[in-house]
């Protein structure tokens, strides 16, 4: 999974991207100190894992991994490719899904390029450029629908959907706002529009306002949450500055120091867990002496298909997965226990993998 972190300059991208990652991107008090991509890859967190390696004792420990690639900040203009906005857009292509990174938090020290906080109008600035470009791609879309219509009455409901997403970009919504039948769904994504890719809003607050939970009471948060909703996207309050402080930590530091802000979780974690929400992932676990490991796929694949992720061979020759849920394995204390007591299933090509199912796969070819 590939997730582009874009926000206008001077709102915490770089210094949140720094924190998740420890890549160490610039980070400094001017636009555009991130001028190429950085690209970080961090490992999720999984404690199914992390009890597996402590049964199992494997020579290799491979949690699934998420990409973080940290985009040049955009301004107004980029659609026509003003300051690096050709740039920007050929990079945000290029993800699975986008984490926008919104200014909520007052700092006269840090100066906004726009002169004040205002977490509606940075929205708008970087959605706008975003809509323009769409248009452009739907633009072209509609022309070739138009053209096929000639000679095939059937292109008449693809023309009509197309129409009516353009409506939306022309009114400044983007296009994952429109309400879509799944067949629709399905046509939008033969479309490269940047605005129907998902998206997490991470409105950045100050450490003040994480204290005991009380993001809900930052007026800027209250905006964003609005926004999300209307999109039908992620939100997500989260700390710049607090995930600096703790990118360096040691885990039992990390641990004492969230609890005493009253936090369960990292914002890294919580961001991982809301792009798995947001995108529709889960994970299946591989155990043995060998190799401990998580897969990520997407929530109603079937066995087959899962077992592809690891190599196509066990797709093609795919005879049966051997299946136990990770909390019986547990509970058992072994997988021969877990057999005796008949947790292990004996599962066919027809069988929807599970968030934390442990699998062997039995293939043939």
């Amino acid at each position: 999974m590939k997730l582009g972190i874009v926000g206008l300059p001077n709102v915490g991208k770089s210094t949140l991207f720094n924190a998740i990652t420890n890549a160490g991107a610039q980070s400094a008090n001017y636009p555009f100190c991130t001028i190429e991509p950085n690209v970080g890859v961090v490992a999720v967190p999984d404690s199914r894992l992390d009890k597996l390696a402590e049964m199992y004792e494997p020579e290799k420990y491979t949690p699934a991994t998420i990409e973080f690639v940290d985009i040049a900040g955009l301004v107004k203009g980029a659609s026509k490719g003003e300051g690096l906005g050709n740039q920007f857009l050929a990079n945000i292509r290029e993800v699975d899904a986008i984490v926008h990174v919104v200014r909520c938090f007052e700092n006269d020290d840090i100066i906004h390029v726009d002169g004040s906080i205002d977490p509606k109008r940075d929205i708008d600035t970087i959605n706008v450029e975003l809509i323009l470009s769409d248009m452009d791609v739907l633009d072209r879309r509609i022309d070739k629908t138009m053209k096929l219509l000639k000679g095939d009455k059937k292109y008449q409901a693809e023309l009509d959907f197309f129409k009516r997403v353009k409506e939306a970009l022309d009114e400044g919504k983007p296009a994952r706002s429109v309400e879509c039948t799944p067949e629709e769904a399905e046509l939008l994504s033969t479309v490269s529009l940047l605005t129907n890719k998902p998206i997490i809003y991470a409105a950045n607050l100050s450490d003040s306002d994480f204290q005991d939970g009380s993001a809900d009471g930052n007026p800027y948060f209250a905006v964003v949450k609005e926004i999300a909703e209307a999109e039908h996207a992620g939100v997500l309050p989260i700390c710049a500055e607090i995930e600096a402080e703790i990118s360096g930590m040691k885990p039992e530091e990390k641990e004492m120091f969230l609890s005493e802000m009253g936090l369960q979780q990292s914002g890294l974690d919580r961001l991982i867990n809301a792009c798995y929400d947001l995108l529709g992932l889960i994970s299946y676990l591989t155990a043995g002496k060998p190799e401990v490991r998580a897969w990520t796929i997407t929530k109603g694949t079937k066995a087959p298909q899962a077992a592809g992720k690891i190599h196509s061979d066990f797709e093609r020759g795919f005879i049966r997965a051997e299946v136990v849920a990770f909390d019986d394995l547990m509970n058992c204390g072994s997988m021969a226990a877990a057999k005796e007591k008949g947790l292990v299933r004996s599962e066919g090509k027809e069988y929807v993998m599970k968030d934390g199912d442990i699998v062997l796969f039995r293939f043939n070819v």
